[in-house]
């Protein structure tokens, strides 16, 4: 009889703890579907992309970091033309909403202040297109 009881406990337990798994995969799922990725692509002004990469190097990617802005990875083009005035960084945010707050925080630090007038005075970027973009269904990534 004790032995019974035993197992149908041990069941019990296994399905909790599978059931608690699955509530767990459901919720991280439905926590990661609003994230977004922010894909940043900078028109650098002809001959000035190893200063933008070295003002991202030295100053930017520490004001991202601060401010939220989780930066996935940065990107130069290997081949003619786009490497001779392309820029490219990738930001994973949890959702639209934070990505505005994040940006707007940044915007309002002195230090970004700064340094975007520094970039101005050294017109290191010509044009910036920024496209925000949600994981496919299939994709690895999410």
């Amino acid at each position: 009889m004790a032995l019974n009881r035993w197992k149908s406990n041990g069941w019990t337990v296994c399905g909790v703890a599978l059931l608690s798994f699955a509530a767990g995969v459901l919720v991280t799922a439905r926590a990661n579907s609003d994230r977004v990725f922010e894909l940043r692509i900078y028109h650098a002004t002809p001959g000035k992309v190893e200063a933008l990469e070295t003002r991202f190097r030295k100053e930017a990617s520490k004001l991202l970091a601060k401010h939220g802005l989780d930066a996935v990875g940065y990107w130069v083009p290997d081949d003619a033309p786009a490497s001779d005035d392309t820029f490219i960084y990738l930001l994973a945010h949890p959702n639209r909403a934070a990505a505005k707050q994040h940006w707007a925080e940044m915007f309002a630090d002195p230090a970004f202040q700064s340094m975007m007038k520094e970039e101005q005075t050294d017109q290191l970027v010509q044009k910036v297109d920024d496209i925000y973009m949600h994981p496919s269904d299939f994709s690895a990534t999410k």
